[in-house]
């Protein structure tokens, strides 16, 4: 009872298959696709799978990529369910103002960080960060509450965003920097103390409201670009979107049958 699941983010769509929906479940084939790749699944990555018997997903590109993918699926007689964030599921709580309106990817992540903890046997409280095309950071109580997050620009839009709102500005990508003497270096280490900086913050806020240090998680595709320069302890894994999808797929397709 194999399982595909999917990570469409705003820049790349991302695939894993499973032997089990299951956490901790083996892995048995992974990819990644630009969005303007997506017709491509189904001739090319997808083509030599063995067919997936479900197929769960979280999508962050919007309606008519998330219409694109379901296309691809047609490939195996299997319908996809796409995860929206719901009130409570997998032992989270939502305390988003309008809890439908979180990202998926936010809502997913942060059930794969607090399973992550449970199976450690631990109830701390956590940060969940993202780093890709925009950058997330959650915050988690010990209960498994999501009491709020930030969101802020990633590496490149606030690049651009400075060429675009500043005469002249259009430099490479430079190092991070104790003290830039460049414009490089300056719009580099500027962005990267920026994450850094809303990380140590959140996590200041949630360790000084439940009188205990949280955990740190990272993820997302850019976050080996930041693991240097953060003054915040934490642990990078690649997974955590994937843990989270394996977690509601267990909950939805063995513990409901």
């Amino acid at each position: 009872m194999s399982l595909l699941a999917i990570d469409v983010g705003n820049t790349r769509l991302k695939w894993a298959l499973y032997d089990a929906p299951r956490p901790a479940a083996k892995l048995l084939a992974h990819g990644a696709q630009f969005l303007e790749n997506i017709e491509t699944l189904a001739d090319g990555d997808w083509s030599n799978l063995p067919a997936p018997s479900h197929v769960i997903g979280c999508v962050v590109a919007g309606d008519t990529v998330r219409r694109r993918v379901a296309e691809q699926l047609e490939l195996w007689d299997v319908d996809p369910q796409w995860v929206v964030s719901t009130v409570e599921e997998a032992g989270v709580v939502n305390g988003y103002d309008h809890p439908a309106r979180l990202g998926s990817d936010r809502w997913v992540a942060m059930i794969g960080a607090r399973q992550r903890l449970l199976r450690r046997g631990s109830r701390r409280p956590c940060i969940v960060v993202m780093v890709g095309t925009a950058v997330t950071v959650e915050a988690l109580d010990k209960e498994g509450r999501f009491l709020g997050g930030i969101i802020l620009p990633g590496h490149g839009i606030m690049l651009r965003a400075l060429e675009s709102g500043t005469a002249g500005l259009h430099v490479p990508t430079g190092d991070v920097r104790d003290f830039p003497t460049n414009t490089s270096d300056a719009l580099t280490s500027g962005g990267t103390f920026a994450i850094a900086g809303a990380v140590q913050r959140m996590k200041d806020n949630l360790q000084r409201h439940c009188d205990e240090e949280p955990v740190c998680f990272m993820t997302g595709g850019a976050g080996w670009k930041m693991a240097p320069s953060m003054s915040t302890s934490f642990e990078l894994i690649e997974s955590l979107v994937f843990d989270g999808l394996l977690e509601i797929a267990f909950s939805r397709f063995v513990q409901e049958a």
